[in-house]
């Protein structure tokens, strides 16, 4: 299903993804790194997609691009301003790749050429989809580096690749993805790797291209606190599936979905008391090459049931209509914190062995966290 944020109904709709699966052959059966990804994009919104490695975030916006490899089965929709991408020929997708969809991608050395020098890059970038002197595509480039944040475009737009830093190199890639204002943009973990500061200026880069272009975005990452300050929906997928989709409010602040609930639980606050432990999901993702049946993320879950091992739950609406959540007991974590549900155990820790307590089995009771001693505290 497909939930929209209110306030934009009235926003033009630019990309719709409906029932999205993609399933790549092996020789020891099929991988299904997709099933059912379904969302709606409006110009001007942001959307955020989080979830652990392999969970199909990345594959998902490929199959967007039209980047997947040709073994790869895709299958539902993809439409971009009312046209269905999927089954389109190279040379129609060439035209709207770039032009109309842009994506920057996690390493900035994949999207540039080291033997080339950025200006030339940049330059090939305009050129491909505009009839312009080269000239005035020298100029664009250079206004383009300006916008970005380049320090000294005049002498940077003649240096190559291994002249930059790493957020240099990806603020470059970022021009690029802006060089013909796109009605998209995709970015792909875009300040993976980079330190705090250098992400900050790499998340401002990105602002800034939305701005300039007008553009709406897809933010793919697996830092919440990057979707938090960018995004203004947050889809969350776990085993290649959508779990739960809302507004930043609704998942940051009343999330519905135990493995939601978890990433937010092992995200490190500034405001938090520094007496407080993080929550770690234990556990590991499920292999997508042979699914157990019923809800992927039960053997990780702490409200687990009988019916959970049967039935994978289906992404349905909370009490909120803009709000779906896949989980049969959604309900049960209104108002709850990540402590209360996903349980420290003091093996997890370094705290004595009175302090915590193991989830009880498939009771489907939420658990809570003792006090701890006044005494240990005080230690």
């Amino acid at each position: 299903m497909s939930v929209e944020k209110p306030g934009l109904g009235a926003g033009e709709e630019l990309l719709a993804v409906r029932d999205l699966t993609v399933t790549f052959p092996t020789g020891d059966g099929d991988v299904h790194a997709v099933r059912g990804v379904d969302y709606t994009l409006r110009r001007g919104e942001v959307l955020g997609i989080v979830g652990e490695s392999g969970s199909g975030k990345s594959v998902s916006s490929l199959a967007v691009m039209g980047l997947l490899p040709k073994t790869a089965r895709i299958e539902g929709s993809i439409t971009f301003q009312g046209e269905e991408l999927l089954g389109l020929s190279e040379r129609k997708l060439m035209k709207v790749r770039g032009k109309k969809i842009a994506m920057i991608f996690q390493d900035p050395m994949t999207s540039l050429n080291p033997v080339y020098k950025i200006g030339f890059q940049l330059e090939e970038a305009i050129l491909a989809h505009n009839d312009l002197p080269k000239q005035q595509a020298r100029k664009r480039t250079l206004e383009l580096l300006e916008t970005v944040g380049i320090p000294f475009p005049e002498k940077r737009i003649d240096q190559f690749p291994h002249e930059f830093s790493g957020g240099m190199r990806q603020r470059v890639v970022i021009a690029i993805a802006m060089a013909n204002n796109p009605d998209v943009i995709i970015a792909d973990e875009p300040t993976t790797a980079l330190d705090v500061t250098v992400q900050a200026q790499v998340l401002e880069s990105l602002r800034v291209a939305q701005r300039e272009t007008g553009a709406a975005m897809v933010l793919i990452t697996h830092d919440l606190g990057v979707v938090a300050g960018q995004a203004d929906r947050v889809l969350v997928m776990y085993a290649g599936k959508p779990v739960e989709i809302g507004t930043v409010d609704d998942i940051y602040y009343n999330p519905r979905m135990p493995y939601t609930l978890g990433l937010l639980g092992s995200l490190p606050r500034l405001d938090a008391n520094r007496a407080e432990r993080l929550t770690p999901i234990q556990g590991a993702p499920p292999s997508l090459l042979s699914l157990p049946p019923g809800c992927p993320f039960m053997p990780r879950c702490p409200l687990a049931r009988e019916m959970c091992a049967e039935q994978e739950p289906e992404l349905l609406p909370t009490d909120d209509p803009d709000h779906a959540a896949a989980c049969h007991y959604s309900a049960l974590l209104a108002g709850k914190k990540a402590e209360e549900v996903f349980v420290v155990s003091a093996a997890d820790t370094d705290l004595p062995e009175s302090y915590g307590a193991e989830v009880a089995g498939v009771t489907g009771e939420i658990a809570t966290v003792p006090e701890q001693p006044k005494a240990e505290q005080a230690e």
